[in-house]
């Protein structure tokens, strides 16, 4: 007897087109199974909204922001990986326990005094408890923020700063620092950069470019001469832009009059011109986004970044520099916007929650870029005027070093 075929739908048939048809015929099939099981879950999801939300919910990408670890330890030092947010919190509740205890056990103590002398210390630690509160409250106030129409998750809160930093910082903390800075911007010697470094002085307002030269019969003036010179003449930051093989590698920022200094690589540098569908900056102070500087040393380096244009922006220039700290890298972005009427193919904006903002359901806000376009990351922090500057055993307050990137879910901003 003759061997049968079995007419399954199996992928081991000998008949090469016949195999293709019966892929075709199960691809088809699967594809049908999920589309009904899509419209049978949209249907559900109608008719009860909190199956969508936990759906969301457990949908989640498990990505390595999500996975990033905190250092365990109550230390606001600028090598501790610690969230702010969370450690001033702990901080606070501790405060107020301690509080609580030293109050309960003052009660004790009152309650063995006489009547008389008992209610009128009553009243005075009535008094006391009634200015620890508002004191309480006051602080509370100054950490958390008011809620927005639109939240961010993301948006840094430089009211977290711990006192520690700004004792060690007190210049570049300091509130009596001007509204308008002024930025002064040159090159490393015989630098190539001079197209870069006018595009830099067109992002920071009120900026300067000096150009350095290299020729033998002129001076070759160090960076402290050059803090000295901008010193004198009312400048309150000095960028230099590292060159490469005619390409921008890094920025030096040294805060004036005696530092401290960051010192960032550059990749990825982008000039406007070359971007898709770029637009023109004007002289607008633009607005300024600093997100996800969380640990002390983030919180230093959006400092320094908020230094370095002006505290009022012009809203009517619907310009925004935005300054996004991710896995460490600083990305810089540039963009004007505008707000226009939602297209009948377009969403409504939502909040944080995934609800739809009231009062905008028929507003979109659309987004142009302007460049420069760049990625930033901080490589090293002294206390003065550049390695040479900084004296002591504090003079490098913070550097980059390998082993930090072995566990690459802790991240040092």
């Amino acid at each position: 007897m003759g061997s049968t075929r079995s007419t399954s739908l199996s992928k081991k048939t000998g008949n090469k087109l016949h195999r293709q048809s019966l892929y075709v015929k199960q691809k088809r099939d699967r594809e049908k199974e999920k589309r009904e099981a899509r419209f049978r879950r949209k249907k559900e999801e109608n008719r009860e909204p909190e199956l969508r939300r936990e759906r969301i919910a457990q949908n989640q990408p498990a990505t390595i922001d999500r996975k990033r670890v905190w250092d365990d330890v109550d230390d606001d030092g600028l090598g501790a990986s610690v969230d702010m947010e969370q450690l001033l919190k702990r901080r606070r509740l501790q405060q107020e326990e301690a509080e609580e205890k030293l109050a309960a056990q003052a009660e004790g103590d009152e309650s063995e005094k006489d009547d008389d002398e008992e209610d009128s210390m009553l009243g005075s630690d009535d008094d006391e408890d009634s200015d620890e509160e508002a004191a309480a409250k006051a602080r509370a106030k100054q950490v958390m923020r008011d809620d927005s129409v639109a939240p961010s998750t993301t948006s840094t809160n430089l009211d977290l700063t711990p006192e520690s930093l700004v004792a060690k910082f007190p210049s570049l903390f300091s509130d009596d620092g001007p509204a308008e800075p002024e930025v002064l911007i040159t090159t490393n010697l015989n630098s190539t950069l001079h197209d870069e470094a006018r595009l830099l002085c067109t992002l920071f307002p009120h900026s300067t470019y000096i150009p350095r030269s290299a020729h033998k019969y002129s001076h070759k003036y160090s960076v402290r001469e050059i803090c000295k010179f901008a010193g004198n003449r009312g400048f309150s930051t000095v960028m230099i832009l590292r060159e490469d093989q005619k390409k921008p590698i890094g920025l030096d920022v040294v805060h004036l009059p005696a530092g401290p200094t960051f010192h960032f690589s550059i990749s990825n540098w982008v000039e406007g011109k070359k971007l898709p569908g770029h637009g023109n900056p004007t002289n607008h102070y633009p607005e300024l986004l600093l997100n996800n500087f969380k640990t002390p040393l983030g919180v230093l380096t959006a400092r320094l970044f908020q230094s370095l244009w002006p505290k009022t922006p012009e809203l009517q220039g619907r310009q925004v520099v935005t300054l996004h700290n991710q896995r460490d890298y600083i990305f810089l972005r540039r963009h004007r916007y505008i707000f226009r009427d939602k297209r009948a193919t377009e969403k409504s904006v939502v909040g944080a929650d995934g609800k739809e903002l009231k009062g905008v359901e028929s507003i979109r806000a659309g987004l142009q870029e302007l460049g420069p376009r760049a990625t930033l990351k901080l490589r090293r922090i002294d206390k003065g005027i550049g390695r040479a500057g900084s004296e002591g055993d504090d003079a490098v307050q913070w550097e980059w070093k390998a082993k930090m990137e072995k566990k690459r879910t802790r991240f040092n901003l």
